[in-house]
């Protein structure tokens, strides 16, 4: 299974977001970069957390965006030199990690369920369930939630079905 459908590209910015969002922004101007007048759905947890067309997933510490996560299947693309984040096999794509942060230096973490960061480029990379197959879901994250175990080890966004 693949997940080569037409969508929207966005790009990396190391540190400071993904695409139009940017941590530190507020829900409101979360929804104002995306181009929407709210989300689609809000739910309650440890944190608060915005559900949005395209398969975008907004996560806010005390009222500021904290981290964002793209659908495997329906969320925006964003390539880290040239490979796919989301949508890609999970063996690819955890391999082109280790490969990457070899060549470039960056710093690997584990996660309790086998994820993989690259906690430089606050990136962390998932795997989501589609259909049979399981395919890459990657998460934008501030550097104190890639540095607390709580919040890196319990994103709640193993499992989500796309």
């Amino acid at each position: 299974m693949s997940a080569d459908v037409e969508r929207e590209g966005w790009e990396l910015r190391s540190g400071e977001g993904v695409g139009p969002l940017k941590f530190g922004m507020s829900p409101a101007e979360v929804a104002d970069a995306l181009l929407v007048s709210g989300p689609l759905a809000r739910v309650g947890g440890p944190y608060e957390q915005e559900d949005f067309p395209d398969g975008v997933q907004a996560f806010y510490d005390a009222g500021k965006l904290a981290c964002v996560a793209l659908d495997a299947v329906t969320g925006p693309q964003v390539f880290l030199a040239g490979f796919p984040l989301a949508g890609s096999d999970p063996v690819q794509g955890r391999q082109f990690l280790l490969d990457h942060a070899a060549e470039h230096g960056n710093s690997i973490l584990y996660t309790p369920d086998e994820s993989l960061s690259l906690t430089d480029l606050r990136l962390l990379l998932r795997s989501q369930r589609v259909g049979k197959a399981r395919l890459t879901r990657p998460l934008f994250v501030k550097e104190e939630w890639l540095e607390s175990q709580y919040f890196r080890d319990h994103l709640p966004l193993e499992d989500v079905s796309g």
